[in-house]
């Protein structure tokens, strides 16, 4: 008892689990929320196989899900375990691309070469040299009259009692016959004057003449093109037609976590790239579905129009943007409440028993706390998780809602600066220089911060730079330029990840990345905006001050 007399305020063990669903496996295998997304993802008819989404909107959670539904019928491959950052840390890559010599044929062998030898382990359960014996005479038995495929099955033989090893084995393998027809190459002599020697590690490719560079190039090139990319495409016919020849060998292979800092930006989002080319060239399987995972921000980095020879609309074309609206992300909290009240013996029909009545004065309670989210299910558990943990026998009054919000704000400033450090080194510098400010942000208010993130890099300990003066490069460089030419891509990057709302004459509320994904890529737009906000979700965390007077 208190020294009042009273009973201390018993605080709730209620929570919603773990922000991270994939984390949570008690909470995926009970309270797994079926969206309409989940269901493109599992539907075996449907053509998309790119899951774009930001951090935290379920992509991996879904994925987890789909192996949980299909247990013998999923193939995961990592691409932690296959080797990648050792192929791009070999000095033959490095020389190469200096030489500006295209790895893409190369790098999409590997991704087919992967997929396909893995499907083959998987169908037929590779094991050992027995079970490959036996895989290799059935399938010789199903192609003996077709020589096309007979060819391709010869490429299989080339790793005789190699082929069960682990997928990274195999790619280093397949790497290294190439690493040593590339320096057997190199070390002849180029037919030009003055005899040029080659030999890789001895010299840079930006050493040499641009006549020698040229002579080099073209011949790594052929190299590199020469990758059993024919047999290799065979391979996929007979996948198609002699292996997962039928409905009931329906097989779904997942990647993900190809956002990880597992290697430099630029060969990543060559790797990336070419492992949508490949999986664009699987779709003619019929009985296969490849679903690769990508957060946002790397899928739109990858360069498809200029390095893909046109295929960018084919691609996006086939990628699922997730995003959530707010009755499923009612749905999905209320799932987790089911289940975790479960196991206090106590029973909810739905997330708004445990909160507090909609009035005239605060309004409705979910409404409320959705708005301070990037609509995505992390940010409304993690809302509801910090909520709880203050809160009475699990019931949520509106003081318990205005307590946690400060520290979950403070919580979703560290996560937006986590999700793009690695693109945008300590943008949570950018960010603070809003704290303290009076909402919402005039025209030449705003203008004075951005000048004021313009200058971060005038301090040698700044670590984004380079990223700060590639996006301000026009105020220097067209000093005749427009308050949008020269603070357009800024603007538009704190728009795209969501940290700022735009308002325009013609609208009378903030539009946000999440409810017009599209505004800040129209410079009509961005000519527009009459006011600049910072996102609720912020808001606390930045002890920023509403001016309700002027809206």
């Amino acid at each position: 008892m208190s020294r009042s007399g009273a009973r201390p305020r018993r605080r709730s063990n209620l929570n919603l689990g773990a922000e991270q669903a994939e984390a949570d496996k008690q909470f995926l295998r009970t309270a797994f929320y079926e969206s309409d997304d989940y269901a493109t993802i599992s539907d075996k008819d449907d053509h998309h196989c790119f899951v774009i989404a930001r951090t935290g909107s379920g992509k991996s959670a879904a994925l987890q899900q789909l192996e949980e539904d299909f247990p013998e019928h999923v193939v995961r491959i990592v691409p932690e375990d296959l080797s990648l950052q050792y192929i791009t840390n070999l000095r033959v890559m490095h020389y190469l691309d200096s030489l500006e010599v295209t790895l893409d044929p190369l790098f999409i062998a590997l991704w087919k070469h992967v997929l396909v030898v893995e499907l083959i382990r998987h169908r037929y359960k590779v094991n050992s040299p027995t079970a490959k014996a036996n895989f290799m005479s059935t399938l010789r038995e199903k192609v003996r009259k077709d020589p096309g495929k007979r060819a391709a099955l010869d490429y299989l033989e080339q790793f005789q009692d190699r082929f069960w090893i682990d997928a990274d084995q195999r790619v280093k393998e397949v790497t290294e016959k190439f690493e040593e027809s590339i320096n057997r190459e190199a070390k002849g002599k180029i037919g030009l004057s003055g005899q040029v020697d080659a030999t890789i590690g001895s010299t840079s490719g930006d050493m040499f003449s641009s006549e020698v560079r040229t002579e080099l190039a073209d011949r790594f090139q052929k190299i590199v093109n020469d990758t059993q990319m024919a047999r290799l495409n065979q391979m996929i016919k007979v996948l198609d037609e002699d292996i997962l020849e039928s409905r009931q060998n329906f097989t779904y292979v997942v990647i993900d976590d190809l956002d990880r800092d597992w290697v430099d930006e630029k060969l990543t989002n060559a790797l990336v790239r070419c492992l949508f080319r490949a999986v664009l060239d699987l779709q003619r399987v019929n009985n296969l579905k490849v679903i690769v995972a990508l957060r946002t921000n790397i899928f739109e980095h990858l360069d498809f129009g200029r390095r893909s020879g046109g295929q960018e609309e084919k691609f996006r074309s086939l990628a699922l943007r997730m995003r959530w609206t707010s009755g499923e992300l009612e749905e999905l909290v209320t799932e987790r409440l089911r289940a975790a009240a479960s196991k206090h013996g106590q029973v909810f029909n739905s997330i708004r028993d445990i909160l507090p009545r909609t009035n005239r004065t605060r309004g409705d309670a979910l409404e409320y706390m959705l708005q301070r989210t990037l609509m995505r299910p992390r940010d409304i558990i993690a809302f509801f998780n910090e909520a709880l943990s203050n809160s009475s026998g699990g019931q949520l009054s509106w003081d318990d809602i205005r307590v946690a919000e400060e520290p979950y704000s403070r919580e979703r400033l560290l996560a937006l600066r986590d999700e793009w450090k690695t693109s945008y080194p300590e943008i949570d510098k950018v960010f603070h220089l809003f704290e303290g400010a009076t909402l919402p942000l005039s025209h030449a208010a705003f203008t004075r911060i951005l000048d004021d993130a313009i200058t971060l890099p005038g301090d040698p300990e700044f670590a984004g730079a380079e990223w700060v003066q590639r996006l301000t490069a026009k105020m220097w460089s067209n000093p005749s330029g427009s308050w949008t030419d020269w603070y357009g891509p800024l603007v538009s990057l704190l728009y795209n990840i969501g940290f700022i709302g735009c308002m325009t004459g013609s609208r009378t509320e903030f539009q946000y990345v999440q409810t017009s994904p599209d505004f800040a890529d129209r410079t009509r737009n961005l000519e527009s905006i009459t006011e600049f906000g910072i996102h609720p979700a912020f808001q606390m965390g930045l002890d920023v001050r509403i001016d309700n007077s002027r809206r």
